[in-house]
């Protein structure tokens, strides 16, 4: 199951039609797909995919509730985790965060989901990086999108990811086994000298003054209720384009 990341007519028809013209076509194998899609809630075209811009905290795992290995961090290997993606066997993975995280680190692709850079307003920016709630185009995916899961208790989260997962035939999840892996990443969040490969990546992150001004939350624990509600993300695959085409000279010939 995909989504979508272009609108119905961007479908690459004039690729075989340039070849059956005499075109000499390279690459058509290289394809490039993002691996945090969303089911777009108000869509423009057919099964509309967003893309998340994650940054580094969110806990990724996989359909069966396996943390993904480093360093398939958000944000960090696109192509490696979707590698890793396919070969499970299934088409989705998990975040989990919680309203802190969300707050500071999702942003989404797609110029209708950022109002403040189209519209070139500095207080729309300020209030999305300082308002406290996030952005309100990332507000509305949490009421409205069928991917989003919002819970006060971790049972009722894995409750509400059972019914997602049903949808796709998808492994039912574990809550001991889900709790022992979060309890498992919140424990090295205890420690400001942790030797986490994500951990070490968010307080790296936190280094460059800007992002951890308005990018990447302050290192805590999913579990700590004060930083709730917890948040589950079905991810979809989201194709996006081909990295192949027509060939041409170096002066632009076909």
């Amino acid at each position: 199951h995909f989504v979508v990341g272009v609108p119905a007519h961007v479908d690459g028809r004039m690729v075989g039609i340039s070849e059956k013209a005499g075109a000499h076509l390279i690459n058509r194998d290289r394809m490039w797909h993002y691996t945090e899609g969303l089911q777009n809630w108000d869509p423009i075209w057919p099964n509309h995919g967003i893309r998340i811009l994650p940054a580094p905290s969110s806990l990724w795992l996989d359909a069966a509730g396996n943390r993904l290995p480093p360093y398939l961090f958000p944000g960090s290997d696109t192509l490696g985790t979707l590698k890793h993606i396919c070969h499970t066997g299934h088409d989705y993975t998990w975040f989990i965060l919680n309203q802190t995280i969300i707050t500071k680190e999702f942003g989404l692709s797609g110029s209708e989901q950022n109002p403040d850079i189209t519209g070139k307003s500095v207080w729309k920016l300020l209030g999305r990086v300082f308002g406290g709630k996030g952005p309100v185009p990332v507000q509305n995916f949490m009421k409205h999108g069928k991917d989003f899961i919002v819970k006060d208790t971790l049972e009722d989260l894995v409750d509400g990811m059972n019914k997602l997962a049903a949808e796709r035939n998808g492994p039912s999840l574990e809550l001991d086994k889900i709790k022992k892996v979060i309890e498992t990443r919140d424990l090295q969040f205890g420690n400001a000298y942790s030797k986490d490969a994500q951990a070490m990546l968010i307080n790296n992150g936190r280094l460059y003054w800007p992002d951890k001004a308005s990018r990447v939350a302050k290192p805590h624990k999913l579990l700590d209720k004060s930083k709730g509600p917890l948040i589950a993300v079905r991810l979809n695959l989201l194709t996006r384009k081909t990295l192949g085409g027509i060939e041409t000279n170096l002066q632009s010939n076909v």
